[in-house]
């Protein structure tokens, strides 16, 4: 299998700064998203820390154990460097006052042998796009997503709520913070969004399904994206990174290649 990665962030049509971040290691295969919160820049501080830290740290790890990691040394790879960029965070919310309460969301994806492992913290989301459909794989941190699963409010009362972006979950805002961690088998043709809320809080789960599918080419479906959630409004940053599965194309012979075959 081969993997193309591509990431755009905006900061929207009605935020002056962009607390949003994205990172990604095309190598090692790991991808980060993260939208941070709190305070004047804050948030741009955390965020960018959650994605810069975990991408080296989780990158030099995966460098140094080789192609023989197993599956459950890479889960806890991520939950140890989650939990430093957590500490990190939370250290200099505390240190420094103009930063006091700082967080971020966060959602982690690295591929190994056919596999995607999924980290989430908050309501930053991961999308699967396959064959027509899509998935969200990642559920909700957030007290909007309790309210649904106790069946207090149904999605559609949800998608007015005035509590959507009320998280139960962020990375930095506590000492610990507990890292969801999934696993997904990839097939050729997949493509996995991850977006911060300022796309899933705009535009339609349709309506990106709708826009995915005319074109699942990465750099154009990033900015498709981008644009549909400025013009239904941009009220927040909008952040995707995009990964998408393809087969790996076998290494023909010289004669082959003149044969055409």
């Amino acid at each position: 299998m081969m993997y193309q990665f591509h990431a755009k962030t905006d900061p929207g049509r009605c935020r002056e700064n962009n607390e949003d971040s994205v990172a990604f290691d095309d190598q090692a295969l790991v991808a980060v998203l993260a939208d941070g919160m709190g305070g004047y820049n804050a948030g741009e501080i955390a965020s960018g820390m959650a994605t810069a830290f975990i991408k080296a740290e989780l990158s030099r790890w995966l460098s140094e154990a080789g192609p023989n990691a197993q599956i459950r040394d890479i889960r806890r790879a991520m939950e140890i460097c989650v939990d430093n960029a957590n500490i990190a965070i939370y250290n200099s919310a505390n240190a420094n006052p103009s930063f006091a309460g700082m967080g971020t969301t966060l959602v982690l994806g690295v591929i190994k042998d056919g596999r995607l492992l999924v980290g989430h913290i908050g309501d930053s989301r991961c999308y699967r796009l396959r064959q027509g459909r899509m998935e969200q794989i990642t559920k909700d941190h957030s007290l909007l997503q309790e309210q649904m699963d106790a069946g207090l409010i149904t999605p559609e009362q949800a998608a007015g709520s005035p509590i959507k972006n009320l998280v139960t979950r962020a990375l930095g805002v506590e000492q610990g913070v507990m890292l969801e961690v999934n696993e997904f088998n990839i097939e050729a043709g997949d493509v996995y969004l991850m977006c911060s809320d300022g796309l899933s809080d705009m535009v339609s789960d349709e309506v990106i399904v709708r826009i995915a599918f005319e074109d699942l080419r990465l750099e154009p479906l990033a900015e498709h994206l981008v644009l549909a959630a400025n013009e239904c409004g941009g009220r927040d940053n909008i952040s995707v990174l995009l990964v998408a599965a393809g087969e790996a194309v076998e290494k023909k012979g010289f004669i082959a290649k003149l044969l055409g075959k």
